[in-house]
């Protein structure tokens, strides 16, 4: 009888056993190219997959670069390859965040699109769109996780982050601002004008008096942008002579509607609760610290949630330090994991 019992039970355990094929297989790390289309433009980016069960759905984040020409790896070839956005895919991928990063107009295989004729057309906000256009594509994508959207934003693709953050639907679920434009975009470039000008007195190549003209002509020049008058070139050296006309020329459009953006003013529309990094390098020329504070305060006033504001020591505005001239610095990946960690659906 004993025998006869133990038999059933082995029985009815062999066939109650899951077998191994039943648990879920995991896909392997892969990049596939991600293709959608925005005011008549065809744009083209990477999205980069972490490892992952069949099924299961991650958190992903959309990559903006920073201003100028620059591509979906945060490039501007030929002369600069820091690889900014692929090495913050690697990065988030190493915390199972997918990335979607893009190459925005002007760049990569997207080039002007449907601007190719009309360049002097393309304005800020048409950046914007874009931009928007990429986070549904990334929202609507097999493997994200719709609640547990991120943005993570570079330079002026921070402030482009922070628009995206007030108007996205679903609102992002954290958003990452490093080394933010923070400020209006000439008070920005008159700022870092003026600071060149310093440097260069302190090497001899101007007269104290000199930069007085020179400073005074920088601001001159920012008033005559913003009232619309054309630039008194006479008393800037002809570099920035040159940058000043540059701005009355084919870029006027896009200049006029970058300066009219205010970051801190932005800040309001953001869900409270929201995860925000804002970063700020110590070594940074371009966005000094000081340049977000505005920002910061603004955030605060939102009730957005932690962990705020990171300055990182000896950081540069590439988010390199000087033992890590090629690849993001330690300070910079420890901040991104610290964002990561805590922005979850």
């Amino acid at each position: 009888m004993f025998l006869r019992f133990a038999a059933a039970v082995l029985a009815l355990t062999v066939v109650t056993v899951t077998p191994a094929e039943a648990v879920p297989a995991l896909v392997p790390a892969a990049d596939r190219e991600v293709v959608f289309t925005v005011d008549g433009t065809t744009t083209y980016g990477t999205l980069h997959v972490p490892a992952h069960r069949v099924g299961q759905r991650l958190r992903a984040a959309l990559l903006l670069p920073g201003s100028g020409p620059t591509d979906r790896d945060g490039d501007q070839p030929p002369a600069s390859r820091p690889r900014t956005l692929a090495q913050l895919a690697d990065a988030l991928g190493d915390d199972r965040v997918a990335t979607l990063r893009f190459d925005k107009y002007g760049t990569g295989r997207t080039g002007l699109g449907a601007y190719r004729d009309r360049p002097e057309e393309l304005d800020y906000p048409a950046f914007v769109r874009q931009a928007g256009a990429a986070y549904e594509a990334l929202r609507d994508q097999p493997e994200t996780d719709p609640r547990g959207l991120l943005v993570v934003g570079h330079s002026e693709g921070a402030m482009t982050a922070l628009l995206l953050g007030g108007t996205a639907r679903p609102r992002p679920a954290g958003l990452a601002l490093l080394q933010p434009q923070a400020i209006r975009m000439l008070d920005l470039v008159a700022l870092q004008l003026h600071a060149q000008t310093a440097e260069a007195v302190r090497q001899g190549q101007f007269t104290p008096e000199q930069q007085r003209a020179i400073d005074a002509a920088i601001d001159a020049a920012v008033t005559a942008l913003r009232e619309r008058r054309p630039v008194d070139t006479t008393d800037l050296p002809p570099v920035l002579a040159q940058l000043f006309q540059a701005f009355q020329g084919p870029s006027a459009r896009f200049v006029e509607s970058d300066d009219a953006v205010y970051p801190p003013d932005t800040a309001a529309a953001l869900r409270p609760g929201t995860r925000t990094l804002l970063t700020c390098g110590t070594n940074d020329v371009q966005v000094p610290c000081a340049t977000t504070d505005a920002l910061t305060a603004a955030l605060g006033r939102a009730q957005v949630a932690g962990p705020g504001r990171v300055p990182l020591p000896g950081v540069d505005h590439l988010m390199h330090d000087a033992d890590h001239p090629d690849t993001l610095a330690p300070a910079v990946l420890d901040a991104v994991h610290r964002f990561t960690g805590g922005a979850r659906p």
